[in-house]
């Protein structure tokens, strides 16, 4: 049965910005431009290996040096103050190309096979508070369920447009905006918006508005509820709730649900979608151990898509490779992570798990204009599995303090159904991350 949503968040958004009460007293721009204003600089060493174990298929393996500088400044004086964020990104190769670039890490190489050896851009965002209520225009870091800014790769993904937030009620969190253009993680450029699983071809979205809220008015529980409109490919709702009971000293349980809904708009530039995706999870913490299994399930003969190379996946089986967000996927978790502080060992940390999907290919869409790739007429019983492994390390005192290693491992296989979407991979990552706080 199609839905028809007429739906306009960033107006939903402006009305919940209006405030309640102010007072002269409680001006949050009282810091001041200058005396308000931080710099910090994030470098992100990483290296790459993406091998893919399919036959007749060429591996990527990339090697960078990231380095991310953002300014924020405070608000000038005043009832409504104005400021001004700006950032500055700079990525380096170290290796890769000649035929093992790709992994993503590094642009797309050029005509002879190679990345470029470096790579650069910047952005800045004026800002505007009055009590409770902020505004920004310009390029920005954006985190929320339906339009969050990869941030897993070298150098993170930024976007261009308008957003707003108040912050009015104890408790909640109001906001809105509509962004037209992104730059991705691997790239130097602004470009239109795309999809991550959706064939649009030479087509783009104009734009993305969405309006959402965050509930947090008791310490042990916490819940979202977004709504958001990529024009003329889906409308898209998003809630989410997690409760964490402490049940003792150093025991706790932590049920928690995320679902989205994504319904076709407009000119429906991806075809038909009518696609409900949620995931459950339940997690118990001993002291220092933490076991959690998940639940997922995505009802619809399309994936559960969402922005290109963006973290806004809230599910809780997206894994280092695989979503497990294929069309009418049903998937499983079984996760276990430790905290080395209990033996002494502050600041390390590890974690496994394992996460098997299976899926019915024959009921996607042969004739759908954006997700007709994901059909096999053989694929009924497609199922594939993935095993991760995670150790990572942050420095606790000293010259060296919070700089961190991590280490990563991905296995993801599947049967002759499921290698029609997907090959088998074995994907390795090594990330050195140095915050420095300039100011």
């Amino acid at each position: 049965m199609k839905y028809s949503h007429k739906l306009s968040p960033l107006f939903i958004a402006l009305a919940a910005t209006i405030p309640t009460y102010a007072h002269a007293d409680e001006d949050s721009t009282k810091d001041g431009f200058i005396e308000g204003s931080s710099l910090k600089i994030h470098a992100r060493n990483y290296y790459m290996n993406h091998d893919i174990r399919s036959p007749h298929a060429d591996d990527s393996k990339e090697w960078g040096q990231g380095f991310v500088g953002k300014f924020e400044s405070g608000f000038t004086q005043g009832t409504v103050g104005f400021g001004l964020d700006a950032y500055a990104l700079l990525g380096l190769k170290l290796d890769g190309g000649g035929g093992t670039d790709g992994s993503s890490i590094l642009p797309v190489s050029d005509g002879n096979g190679k990345a470029p050896t470096a790579f650069s851009s910047a952005g800045a965002a004026l800002k505007i508070r009055a009590f409770d209520t902020e505004l920004k225009a310009g390029d920005m870091f954006l985190t929320n369920p339906v339009i969050a800014g990869g941030e897993t790769r070298m150098l993170p993904q930024t976007f261009r447009g308008v957003s707003l937030t108040n912050t009015s009620f104890e408790g909640w969190m109001f906001e809105g905006g509509q962004v037209s253009f992104e730059k991705p993680y691997n790239q130097s450029g602004m470009r239109r918006l795309t999809t991550t699983y959706g064939d649009l071809g030479d087509q783009s979205s104009k734009h993305i508005t969405w309006a959402g809220a965050s509930w947090s008015g008791v310490p042990e529980i916490t819940s979202n509820l977004y709504a958001a409109q990529l024009q003329d490919i889906w409308n898209q709702y998003y809630y989410d709730f997690d409760y964490t009971w402490e049940m003792s000293e150093g025991i706790t349980l932590n049920p928690g649900l995320h679902y989205y809904h994504t319904q076709d708009t407009g000119k429906a530039l991806l075809g038909d979608i009518d696609n409900n995706t949620f995931s459950l999870h339940l997690a118990l913490g001993i002291d220092g151990h933490k076991v959690t299994a998940v639940y997922q399930r995505v009802n619809g003969n399309t994936p559960f898509d969402y922005i290109y190379q963006g973290d806004s996946v809230y599910l809780d089986n997206s894994q280092q490779y695989s979503d497990f967000n294929g069309p009418n996927e049903r998937s499983w978790k079984l996760q276990y992570e430790y905290d080395f502080a209990g033996l002494g060992i502050a600041g390390l940390t590890a974690s496994a798990s394992y996460s098997r999907g299976e899926l019915d290919l024959t009921k996607a869409d042969p004739d759908s204009i954006g997700y007709s790739n994901w059909y096999n007429p053989e694929g009924k019983n497609a199922h594939h599995w993935e095993r991760d492994l995670g150790l990572k390390y942050v420095i606790q005192e000293g010259k060296a303090k919070d700089l961190a290693v991590t280490l990563r491992w991905a296995t993801n296989r599947g049967n002759t159904a499921y290698q029609s979407v997907d090959s088998d991979v074995d994907e390795y990552r090594v990330i050195i991350d140095y915050p420095i706080d300039v100011f």
